[in-house]
């Protein structure tokens, strides 16, 4: 658990990134919004501020130009144009004039200056392709352009506007990022801590911290846990003491059947009937055994693979056809394969028999996965029977359950592909049983590759 804490793993969250996109769009639109509904409300007050300014430079212009000496003017429009950024024309009949756009700001500027200067004021964008703010005024019988800068129409984003803007947009997905993970911290850990114990590992307790629904959420889950773990042990105590404690009395019964005076078909039916109770004890065993996954060594499953099948080689009515990839590498424990690999024959050797009812066909199939999703080492069994019921697919995986129905010699404890299950999910593995669409029964697994460095 401490690991997730201290890995980059909450990235990779969907439930991260779905909060912290919404948080953001949340804030960044009520940023976008109060801008606008702030540049709405200013407009008004800007305008009228404006238009008395812009009245006020052509005032002072008209009065400046109809009380200069005629042979000043052209010096004294020489510097207004130069000290105040004020250039002013004769209005021609060819001017080759582009009209201002109409923003709704232009729209309500304009209507407050024709009321103060006149209904024939015109507006321009630019005036023989000088770009500006143009303004149309009369002297007597002649009209003027007056030229504005645009930046006093429409000021530039300062440098202080862009950096706030920025930094207001940084702090608002810094703390997006940051809410996020704190709303997606206590799932994600819940959501590990769950896929650990569905892999039979024990998490380690969650953190009994912060509000109360999630105080009251991690101390339910570790109660749950523990219970879990509880029950676990008290099912593996009583399941290794009775199998234990039969072992005494079969023994017995088998040394009183050897010396009792028998006869020779009754004599083996009982031996018959104590070497299946003794491996159903030794699947009671099996079952209860604990795994440490800390003992894993490197493992070639192609040998392993071998070897076990040469075991039940010498069986007459197997007959195992093998399709093996050398040298297939992986980290588990020896034995527990082993035993696996024993299940997975046996109870193809009891339930899958030909449709004959005396000999058993089982195909093995072992080769590297490298395409796909699931990539890993992939193992197969199929025997030639009668398979099993497709309702009875996810059943058969849980302890003590057979299809009796439909699979013939139903004499086992039910524990067979439990134990399959149960050791390939302590490899990391994964496991899937099918009805083959020609005939018989399918186990896949796959097995995570071990790479030497």
């Amino acid at each position: 658990m401490q690991s997730y804490l201290n890995s980059p793993e909450w990235l990779r969250s969907g439930l991260f990134w779905r909060t912290f996109i919404m948080l953001a769009t949340l804030v960044m639109t009520s940023m976008i919004v109060w801008f606008v509904s702030f540049r709405s409300l200013e407009r008004t007050p800007r305008a009228q501020q404006l238009s008395s300014q812009i009245v006020s430079i052509v005032t002072i212009t008209r009065a400046a130009l109809t009380h200069s000496i005629p042979e000043t003017r052209r010096e004294l429009l020489l510097d207004l144009a130069h000290e105040e950024g004020i250039r002013i024309n004769l209005v021609s009949e060819n001017d080759k004039v582009e009209v201002q756009e109409n923003t709704a700001f232009f729209s309500e500027l304009s209507q407050m200056l024709r009321v103060k200067l006149s209904n024939s004021t015109r507006f321009a964008k630019s005036v023989n392709d000088i770009k500006g703010f143009w303004i149309s005024f009369d002297i007597d019988a002649e009209q003027y352009w007056l030229r504005l800068d645009t930046d006093r129409i429409e000021p530039p984003m300062t440098l202080p506007v862009i950096s706030w803007a920025t930094a207001s947009l940084i702090l608002t997905l810094l703390g997006a990022a940051v809410i996020s993970k704190l709303i997606n911290d206590p799932l994600s850990r819940v959501s590990l801590a769950a896929r650990l114990l569905a892999q039979g590992k024990q998490p380690d307790p969650l953190p009994e911290l912060g509000p109360k629904e999630i105080r009251e959420t991690n101390a339910s889950f570790n109660s749950m846990v523990e219970d879990l773990a509880r029950i676990e042990t008290d099912r593996t105590i009583i399941l290794a003491g009775i199998s234990h404690d039969l072992r005494t009395p079969l023994a017995r019964m088998q040394l009183e059947v050897e010396m009792s005076n028998l006869d020779q078909h009754a004599r083996l039916g009982m031996q018959s009937d104590l070497s299946q109770m003794d491996a159903i004890i030794n699947q009671f065993l099996d079952y209860a055994k604990p795994l440490d996954s800390h003992g894993f060594a490197t493992i070639n499953i192609s040998d392993l693979l071998a070897q076990v099948i040469s075991e039940y080689a010498r069986v007459n009515h197997l007959q195992i056809r093998t399709d093996i990839a050398p040298d297939q590498l992986m980290l588990g424990n020896a034995t527990e394969l082993h035993r696996m690999f024993s299940n997975l024959i046996e109870n193809a050797s009891r339930y899958g028999k030909n449709p004959d009812k005396i000999s058993t066909i089982i195909e093995v199939q072992c080769s590297r996965k490298t395409k796909g999703k699931k990539q890993g080492i992939l193992i197969s069994f199929r025997d030639y029977g009668d398979g099993a019921p497709v309702d009875d697919m996810v059943r058969l995986l849980r302890p003590f359950t057979r299809a009796d129905a439909s699979r013939s010699q139903a004499n086992g404890s039910g524990l067979g592909l439990a134990i399959v299950d149960r050791i390939i999910k302590r490899h990391r593995g994964r496991l899937r049983i099918y009805n083959h669409e020609d005939r018989g029964f399918v186990a896949v697994m796959i097995f995570p590759e071990y790479k030497p460095e």
